[in-house]
């Protein structure tokens, strides 16, 4: 399975695979059918109070990131996010975030393929 992210302000494409909406509010200024979304799944995202913390603040990108991989590692979405999409070839991390160097989708995407990596070991 391959793992990417795309802006949910770019086109649509088929070759996007399954496209996941990976953000806890809705994008402003998108509609449904311009989304294109297979799913919105909020649990992937980071809890309201860290990312209303973190505000896309680059200075705390480091601190942001340990402390959303905690989230992930302690409420562990990610397990029954691939045991129900585990027959995809790609899946696309929709977001709406500007900055694509200080986004949750990277280090969702990072989460994801070490699940996977590791369930490929056993």
């Amino acid at each position: 399975m391959e793992i990417v992210l795309k802006r949910v302000y770019e086109d649509a494409s088929p070759e996007d695979g399954y496209r996941v909406l990976v953000d806890r509010i809705w994008p402003r200024g998108i509609l449904k059918e311009k989304a294109a979304l297979d799913e919105w799944d909020k649990d992937l995202a980071p809890s309201t109070a860290l990312r209303e913390w973190f505000h896309h603040d680059p200075l705390l990108w480091e601190e942001f990131s340990r402390k959303y991989k905690e989230e992930l590692l302690e409420q562990n979405p990610g397990k029954p996010f691939l045991e129900k999409n585990g027959q995809q070839e790609k899946i696309t991390l929709v977001y709406a975030a500007r900055d694509e160097k200080h986004c949750h989708p990277l280090v969702l995407k990072d989460y994801l393929e070490q699940l996977l990596n590791n369930k490929s070991k056993k």
